[in-house]
């Protein structure tokens, strides 16, 4: 993931910050608490996408 294009990006659904994990290739929003894909380095920033964090996931 290009950090130049991961300053830009903002969560669709409150327009936060995302934070890019590595490991599992996903943008998390920490208000939200949902994950955005990203497949073949190609963030999907679609809200229907988008999955539910579990309460005990780490941000």
């Amino acid at each position: 993931m290009d950090n130049s294009l991961l300053e830009i990006l903002a969560c669709p659904i409150c327009k936060g910050k995302l934070i890019y994990k590595k490991p599992v290739q996903e943008l998390m929003c920490k208000q939200c608490r949902v994950a955005y894909p990203i497949h073949d380095d190609i963030p999907v920033m679609l809200a229907e996408q988008a999955r539910e964090l579990n309460k005990d996931e780490e941000l």
